[in-house]
């Protein structure tokens, strides 16, 4: 539950415009909704302002549509990551308005009052590591932030990242994506004053040991400023970016309403 939504319902209370009961009924999902086989978290939009995230993995397509109904009805936006082709159809066909995105594998509902603000840049080292990037791309999007993608700017053409420096320079928060070595992450981290979060992908050769290879650079990185999620882990970087995002957007507009407040004291 959105805590404007909330807040309506208690204001509706206190004003005299709902009754108890009916408040209790518009409330009777809340905090935890049971449907047998899930337990939906409705009081986590409340909690954190970013409504549960559905991971489909492991989930019939008709469980992940239940879940994802239960979270609408409950007046959240939505996001579902690691969707089969199946249950992105499935969900499409219950909500027509909603996004799906092939490479990402996720599927997502914008809240109708849902405005991207800040901006959140995520890269990508090569192609390969496109689905990944993507679904970190959907995730920031999901909670908010504008995104800017750019890709196949990995370290074997490095000549290839310097147009877009300006636009690094500019975001709040950077998602760097990278197989093989992990090498691009400390380079963008020694660039730019704007928090890195690296994302290694399982993408390279033997040696890579499916990631681990990316994971160990990004770590031991001489880069400041570098902070690093899991292998393959598109969501969680995104996630991540976007709360930084988040937090700065909302540091501006405090700072704007101060500076208003002053100008036009009472």
């Amino acid at each position: 539950m959105k805590p404007e939504m909330l807040e309506q319902i208690l204001g509706e209370v206190s004003d005299g415009r709902c009754s108890v009961q009916d408040a209790l009924i518009r409330l009777r999902r809340w905090p935890v909704e049971e449907l047998g086989f899930a337990q939906i978290d409705h009081h986590r939009h409340l909690r954190r302002g970013i409504p549960e995230v559905i991971f489909a993995i492991g989930k019939r397509p008709e469980e992940t549509e239940r879940i994802a109904q239960a979270l609408v009805e409950g007046g959240s936006p939505l996001l579902v990551t690691r969707a089969s082709e199946e249950t992105r159809s499935r969900l499409l066909a219950r909500f027509p308005d909603g996004r799906v995105n092939a490479d990402a594998r996720t599927f997502s509902l914008r809240a109708p009052d849902g405005e991207s603000q800040g901006r959140v840049v995520v890269m990508a080292a090569g192609t390969s590591d496109r689905p990944v990037a993507e679904e970190a791309a959907e995730t920031a999007r999901a909670i908010g932030a504008e995104v800017t993608t750019i890709y196949d700017v990995g370290i074997a053409g490095l000549h290839r990242l310097t147009p877009y420096l300006e636009v690094l320079e500019e975001a709040n928060a950077i998602v760097v994506i990278a197989g093989m070595e992990g090498a691009l992450a400390s380079v963008v981290g020694g660039l730019v004053a704007t928090p890195v979060v690296a994302v290694p992908t399982s993408v390279g050769y033997g040696a890579n040991f499916g990631g681990l290879s990316a994971l160990l650079g990004m770590l031991t990185s001489c880069a400041s400023g570098v902070v690093v999620v899991n292998i393959d882990n598109g969501f969680g970087g995104g996630f991540a970016a976007a709360l930084i995002n988040r937090s700065i957007v909302a540091a501006e507009q405090r700072g704007r309403k101060q500076q208003a407040a002053s100008h036009h004291p009472e």
